[in-house]
């Protein structure tokens, strides 16, 4: 099983990033990108300039990278309680890729944290409003608040034992899936 685990920032020192990779650990027997997203960045989505120069390549490599999995982990970032500036625009351009559902029906577990207390939970409920209409397949959604007292970036885990419980119950439910798929 292949999975790509995409963190929706820009940031070197991604919260987000951590938490995705974190998943990413707890699915057995599977090859595992982890996308960086500074690794797609274009231009800002402008009609005008779409109609002059057409989609860039790196929207349609990042459209590549989606085809080639089969499950995805994405933990988006929240800014102002939507998506960061840097996946949205990455977003915004692989959806204008002509007859292309940005996330290609492929079975996704939606996640999101933050140091506060809702712990990304706008950027999420955005997300699952948004993402079914670009052919996302969200099987689960997880939620990390307050991640500095939860997370321990030396270990690279989740220390609430709670929380690192749920995470890894909805983790079995995309491996079940996939698994379903697969035969």
């Amino acid at each position: 099983m292949k999975i790509l685990a995409i963190a929706g920032s820009n940031s070197e020192t991604s919260i987000n990033k951590l938490l995705v990779s974190y998943a990413s650990t707890l699915i057995e027997n599977a090859e595992v990108e982890i996308v960086d997203m500074n690794d797609f960045e274009m231009p800002i989505y402008k009609h005008q300039r779409e109609a002059e120069s057409g989609v860039p390549q790196e929207a349609h490599d990042f459209a590549t990278r989606i085809d080639s999995a089969d499950a995805l982990l994405i933990s988006l970032s929240e800014h102002n309680g939507t998506y960061s500036t840097a996946f949205k625009n990455v977003f915004d351009w692989t959806s204008r890729i002509k007859d292309r559902a940005v996330w290609n029906q492929i079975p996704m577990l939606l996640m999101a944290t933050a140091p506060g207390g809702r712990g990304g939970l706008g950027v999420l409920e955005a997300a699952e409003k948004r993402f079914p209409l670009h052919g996302g397949n969200i099987i689960d959604t997880f939620t990390l608040p307050f991640f500095n007292d939860n997370f321990d970036k030396e270990a690279v885990s989740i220390s609430n034992t709670e929380k690192d419980t749920e995470l890894k119950e909805k983790i079995q439910k995309l491996s079940a899936v996939e698994s379903i798929l697969e035969k």
